[in-house]
């Protein structure tokens, strides 16, 4: 929660509160992966470690969704976010998934990161992010087969 709290502007209301994780994690398929500073997987149950940052997915048969991707500040731009896209294709690929999605607003500068993976635009929910202030944001759908 404390890499949650500090990756997400709250202008734009993504973070997910305690109780959301919880009942994700609590579904089937659901996985969680954390790592430290250097890119790191830092496992289950381990303390040793500061957390800088997460990826949250769920599968269903051969696909996977990427619900959420985070990254502490002080670990941006150091190849924490590669890092954890490339374990996440790693271990997806264990659980036989062929293609991953990913769902973010439009102008997050994320963009880039996802671009470099090879992930491509598949589709646009207009308005359908509500910032904090009450502005909307189109919804870009992103695939990527592995």
């Amino acid at each position: 929660m404390a890499v949650m709290e500090a990756a997400f502007d709250p202008a734009y209301g993504e973070a997910w509160n305690r109780r959301q994780v919880a009942d994700a994690l609590a579904m089937p398929n659901t996985h969680a992966l954390v790592v430290d500073a250097e890119g790191e997987v830092i496992p289950d149950g381990t303390v040793t470690a500061a957390p800088a940052g997460f990826v949250l997915t769920r599968h269903v048969l051969d696909e996977e969704e990427l619900l959420l991707i985070a990254v502490t500040p002080g670990a941006r731009l150091r190849g924490v976010g590669t890092a954890l896209i490339a374990h996440l294709f790693d271990v997806a690929r264990t659980r036989g998934i062929t293609r991953i999605f990913l769902e973010m607003r439009r102008g997050n500068p994320a963009i880039q990161l996802y671009s470099k993976f090879g992930f491509e635009p598949i589709g646009e929910r207009r308005n359908y992010y509500r910032m904090a202030n009450g502005e909307r944001i189109d919804a870009i759908t992103f695939a990527r087969t592995i």
